[in-house]
């Protein structure tokens, strides 16, 4: 077994928490406002983090934004962060698509983007293939190395950085 090198995981405040999950949602936000899509933040937070609106025709796409820290680098390069949702989301298939973006900060910089829909999610998590469920939330600790992605063995490389459910928009 590779010998991991720790990283001092910083204990934050839950307003300093506050902070830092703004700065994924933002971060999301503004990758989706250069690609020509519409954004939004609900005035009530009831588990949708971003409304996603395609303008010409009215399509939406409700993400929900998980930001995380590299809690450990492993000897091999590969990082480690760790990401808690809630299970009853999960299962709540709604008319609107749903897109969990995992939000990776490393060095100071949000470093990488892992987008996944919510039904491929929901599909392995009642597969027992992704992350572990304990009283109604769902870990998922997802080791990266470049653009290789694994989530307990499963692979989730096709997900890293998959922008391709907001295409770029010229207006």
């Amino acid at each position: 077994m590779a010998k991991q090198l720790k990283i001092k995981k910083r204990r934050g405040t839950k307003k300093q928490n506050l902070y830092f999950g703004k700065g994924g949602h933002l971060a999301v936000m503004s990758e989706l406002l250069l690609r020509g899509w519409n954004v939004a933040i609900p005035e009530v937070d009831v588990g949708d983090d971003i409304f996603v609106v395609r303008d010409k025709n009215g399509d939406l796409i409700k993400v929900q934004v998980k930001s995380s820290n590299v809690l450990r680098k492993n000897n091999d390069g590969s990082r480690v962060s760790q990401f808690n949702l809630r299970v009853s989301q999960l299962r709540k298939i709604g008319k609107a698509k749903l897109i969990y973006a995992f939000v990776v900060r490393y060095k100071n910089t949000w470093s990488d983007f892992i987008l996944i829909d919510q039904e491929y999610l929901k599909g392995r998590f009642n597969k027992n293939k992704i992350g572990t469920a304990s009283k109604g939330h769902l870990t998922l600790s997802l080791r990266i190395h470049g653009k290789k992605v694994l989530c307990k063995k499963e692979n989730l490389d096709n997900f890293y950085g998959k922008w391709s459910e907001f295409p770029k928009i010229t207006h």
